[in-house]
């Protein structure tokens, strides 16, 4: 775990009077300990928790996942496993001969199927029971327990009330939302290169879109670079013509024509952590309508990340961003948020929106101003930015203005 987490995570122990902190959510688990389940990320039933306490931290999982565990990048004090599976352990040795490249390794390889051994030799029979080991690893064996109570089905909550009864069970769900407000450095990082590396998949369409090319031939140019850069896209909208109106449109074979506007709302994933980049494009000289609606969302765009800083509140953010599009040439202009906070999650607390709470240093937003009109027209700008003393920080690099192709 990073200081940063460690500090939120400890603060959030304290302000809650809790012994240790409970993460179940896949954002959660990995802010504890940086693992990403893909068991979970196929069959979201499969039980996960991560621990965080003054004596450490620790990791249950499903036997399944030891050995993702013992290979992979996540960290954890502890590693509980539950639940049967075969799993075959090897010590292989070196070949006589070996390089000391391939002995090295052949050290490396056993001494992870030993650490594998040790966590798999005797899973606990039940999730629950798992848990009830992890507590114990860290030293807490009674006393409150914030759970991230927030995606938990009712049965799997009752089932951990059961075995946990000698604990007082507390709601911790906006314990960890509070402590993952405020990014740290590493996170920051990771959420610029992400960032980054949509851009440069977002040029590589730009460069390929020309009248004939379809939706479905522009989304796979898209995640091939993206790939070939290291992120996974999670969210891929291009989008021509009146397909623009449809807010989460699946990529169709419509060929791009002379006149279409393009709207791009694109998505990585790396590291764990999340990109969003949506951009607008014409084929060819734009319509005065086409030009005017664009020119009040850049306005009302400029107008949200002029405004972001600390102790700006999200709804008066919301506010100035709708007030400038009406001013600029939109009267009507209604919207639910004009953007929240980005992460370890695509949409994360604070929101741009009524009622949105203050913003703090080292937030990081992506502000919005999208607007759609079925069977005509949609249009979408997204910016990210990361609070700072003096105000906020763009981190896009591309062209947030409208790209005229030709």
């Amino acid at each position: 775990m990073y200081p940063h987490q460690a500090e939120r995570l400890t603060a959030a122990l304290e302000g809650g009077g809790l012994d240790a902190l409970v993460a179940v959510s896949p954002a959660n688990v990995a802010y504890v300990t940086g693992f990403w389940s893909l068991a979970r990320a196929v069959d979201p039933a499969t039980e996960i928790y991560a621990v965080v306490a003054p004596g450490g931290t620790a990791l249950v999982v499903p036997t399944m996942e030891a050995p993702a565990v013992t290979e992979g990048e996540g960290q954890a004090d502890h590693v509980v496993c539950h639940g049967r599976f075969v799993l075959e352990h090897g010590l292989a040795s070196p070949p006589p001969g070996a390089s000391a490249r391939s002995a090295t390794a052949a050290d490396t390889g056993r001494e992870s199927v030993r650490r594998l051994r040790a966590i798999t030799g005797e899973p606990a029979p039940t999730a629950a029971d798992a848990l009830a080991t992890a507590l114990g690893a860290v030293g807490v064996r009674s006393g409150r327990i914030g759970l991230d109570d927030a995606s938990l089905p009712a049965v799997r909550l009752e089932a951990l009330g059961r075995r946990l009864a000698g604990y007082t069970l507390v709601p911790a769900a906006r314990a960890f939302a509070t402590a993952r407000l405020v990014k740290g450095p590493y996170e920051i990082e990771c959420l610029q290169h992400v960032l980054h590396v949509t851009e440069q998949g977002l040029d590589t369409v730009l460069g390929l879109l020309r009248p004939g090319v379809t939706e479905q031939e522009a989304a796979t140019a898209f995640a091939h670079e993206a790939t070939r850069r290291g992120a996974t896209p999670y969210r891929i909208i291009i989008a021509f013509g009146d397909g623009a109106a449809i807010p989460t449109p699946w990529p169709t074979d419509r060929a791009l024509r002379l006149g279409d506007l393009v709207r791009f709302d694109l998505g990585c994933v790396a590291k764990g952590y999340r990109s969003n980049v949506a951009r607008m494009a014409v084929m060819g000289e734009p319509s005065q309508r086409q030009q005017t609606v664009f020119d009040a969302l850049h306005t009302g765009m400029q107008a949200a990340l002029d405004a972001l800083r600390p102790g700006m509140e999200g709804s008066q953010v919301f506010d100035t961003a709708v007030s400038a599009i009406r001013t600029a040439g939109l009267p009507g202009y209604e919207r639910h948020h004009t953007g929240h906070a980005i992460g370890l999650e695509p949409a994360e607390a604070p929101w741009l929106a009524p009622g949105g709470a203050a913003l703090e240093m080292g937030m990081v937003l992506c502000a919005e101003t999208p607007y759609y009109v079925v069977g005509d027209a949609g249009f979408t700008l997204t910016e990210t930015a990361l609070i700072i003393r003096s105000g906020s920080h763009g981190l896009n690099r591309s062209h947030r203005g409208l790209i005229v192709l030709d």
